[in-house]
């Protein structure tokens, strides 16, 4: 599932091609994703403008003249992709219709934006914009992890308490929003901090080298598109390229990159999902 490099990269991708403009006409090609859309979804987007598109952990935001928040989340194999943009951003022409091509927005400066989604996770919904912050999806959140309210002494304070391993203290949303398991796989290994120690019986020193580090991984996976391992695509079509930067995630049996650590990457599950670590360097 893409995680918040991929959906940063997908609202990068998109924002010249949506912001400011009018959507001249909305198509809905189908009543429902992985929960049903709002009620006259095409209606209400059809004539609206856009007047920012923004992201809230991995939920794309676009903000709308008609005092609405169009919400989407790309799901797991959801794809939002540009054809025909003007401003010469992408090269692509408009594709023909294909299957699972679910909503489509037709844009006043010629580009049309897709939603396409296979396997019909993702899903969209409409919010007032000054009551977004109490809608279901949002509410939990949160702080995002690029932001000033993640810092080292809230993650201390909140982690004190914690006696989750630290991977699945770091994958919880309302912890710190937008991080899965590729991104934390990642920032625990550069902190050499084994993902099955309990989040409380970590040093505050520890918690807090977590902050940039976690910084760190997710603006190198922005810079560099985002991963992408099976659907995953960017706004003009290409693939994300951080997974061949990897160090653990899918290496399971790759010798360690540590500068003198002789360990083998190592693959354990955690709460359904894949954890890889190095067991010699990260304690």
């Amino acid at each position: 599932m893409p995680e918040l490099p991929e959906v940063e990269t997908v609202r990068r991708g998109l924002a010249p091609s949506m912001e400011g403009q009018v959507i001249t006409r909305a198509e809905v090609n189908r009543p429902d994703l992985r929960w049903p859309f709002p009620e006259r979804m095409a209606d209400r987007l059809t004539g609206a403008r856009v007047l920012a598109l923004r992201r809230r952990s991995k939920y794309l935001l676009a903000d709308l003249s008609t005092g609405e928040t169009l919400i989407i989340h790309l799901g797991m194999s959801g794809r939002m992709t540009v054809s025909g943009d003007p401003l010469g951003q992408f090269h692509h022409d408009h594709p023909a219709p294909v299957k699972h091509d679910h909503v489509v927005l037709h844009m006043e400066n010629g580009a049309r934006v897709t939603f396409n989604d296979a396997r019909r996770f993702g899903a969209m919904d409409l919010a007032p914009t000054d009551q977004l912050d109490a809608h279901w999806l949002i509410k939990p959140i949160g702080p995002e992890p690029l932001g000033n309210a993640f810092n080292e002494d809230y993650l201390i304070a909140t982690l004190a308490t914690r006696n989750t391993p630290i991977k699945a203290a770091l994958l919880d949303q309302r912890i710190v929003a937008g991080l899965g398991n590729i991104y934390v796989c990642e920032a625990l290994y550069r902190a050499r901090i084994n993902p099955k120690r309990k989040a409380r019986s970590l040093s505050k020193a520890r918690v807090a080298s977590l902050v940039p580090i976690v910084r760190d991984v997710l603006s190198e996976a922005i810079a560099a598109g985002g991963s992408s391992l099976r659907d995953y695509r960017q706004a003009d079509g290409e693939l994300g390229y951080f997974q061949h930067g990897f160090q653990v995630y899918d290496r399971e049996g790759a010798p360690c990159q540590t500068e003198g650590c002789s360990g083998t990457i190592a693959r354990i599950p955690q709460s359904g999902r894949s954890t890889f670590y190095c067991p010699k360097c990260q304690r």
